[in-house]
């Protein structure tokens, strides 16, 4: 098991009442959450990834079992892992969810990559 499919799980009822837009996506080795094909939350292993506001961030990582997300040895700006230890409550859990889901319009989507094979003739 890459991910924590009983903290999905949860994840995803919260989703779906909060967000029903929510897509699935696998990457990072674990599953995310996508709202507006924007990056919104995770689960990595046995914790939460979620991307908050950047601006917000110091505050949060003083919050219990919150730590910056450090994917590539470098941390991510916007990202924070909750430890699953935190968010065994479903109340926790949501509470973390709300606040991806109000950073989520403010944030940027990804630019989507052309492949080359098919933009051939376009301008």
């Amino acid at each position: 098991m890459a991910y924590n499919e009983k903290l999905a799980d949860r994840a995803r009822e919260i989703f779906a009442r909060l967000a029903p837009e929510t897509t699935e996506k696998v990457m990072f080795g674990g599953l995310c959450f996508m709202v507006d094909e924007k990056m919104c939350a995770g689960i990595v292993k046995e914790d939460l990834m979620l991307r908050l506001n950047p601006d917000s961030i110091e505050t949060v990582l003083e919050m219990e079992g919150c730590l910056p997300m450090d994917f590539t040895g470098k941390s991510m700006k916007g990202f924070v892992y909750v430890s699953g230890d935190t968010v065994l409550r479903n109340d926790r859990l949501e509470n973390w969810i709300r606040l991806a889901l109000e950073y989520n319009p403010l944030a940027k989507a990804t630019k989507k990559k052309i492949n080359p094979d098919y933009a051939i003739g376009c301008k």
